[in-house]
């Protein structure tokens, strides 16, 4: 399979997508449940399309998608730096690559969810992330442990309101770094 026929099966258009050869694509949008909070894609429509080989950092990992390696940043969050060559490392940043590797071991099947643009500056690829076992919202998960603080970069933005009410919850409770360093970007001491 190649590049974009790979990419097109991790989609989500919020809409229809095409395959390579023009055809349209029906993926599954995010819902609203009765709660009125928006979930994922019903894991039932949209089956595991990686795993994970190993985590960079607390935002950051490397899957496996149709035999090809690719670098993935997790949308919509930032967690603070513990291996940045360029930057010092960040109050917590530590903790949060360890509560990753903890959410998803190498081997960890995983749908990549996209949003608008597919592709960072750096030629990562942008994604939501569910675990397959059990349909975590890792992404999610990150900013309600306190791991993670929101970071928005737009169009990107399908889960903006559901991550900024999970990081008031975590700062009202002081939960993780919010708890330990005070807020995110905190260097180490």
């Amino acid at each position: 399979m190649n590049r974009l026929a790979a990419l097109l099966t991790l989609c989500l258009c919020l809409g229809a997508c095409t395959d390579d050869g023009g055809t349209a694509v029906e993926v599954p949008t995010p819902t609203t449940d009765e709660g009125n909070q928006t979930t994922v894609p019903d894991q039932a429509a949209l089956e595991p399309n990686a795993t994970v080989e190993r985590i960079v950092d607390g935002d950051t990992l490397v899957a496996i998608i149709s035999g090809e390696r690719e670098r993935v940043r997790l949308l919509g969050i930032d967690t603070p730096e513990s291996v940045a060559e360029n930057r010092p490392d960040q109050c917590y940043g530590e903790e949060a690559s360890a509560y990753l590797k903890g959410l998803l071991p190498e081997g960890s099947d995983i749908t990549l969810i996209l949003d608008e643009e597919a592709r960072d500056q750096y030629d990562r690829l942008l994604a939501y992330v569910v675990r397959s076992s059990d349909d975590l919202f890792v992404n999610l998960d990150l900013i309600e442990q306190g791991y993670a603080g929101v970071l928005i970069y737009n169009p990107n933005d399908h889960y903006e309101s559901l991550f900024r009410s999970a990081e008031r919850d975590a700062i009202e409770a002081d939960a993780g770094l919010w708890g330990v360093c005070g807020g995110p970007d905190v260097p180490l001491e």
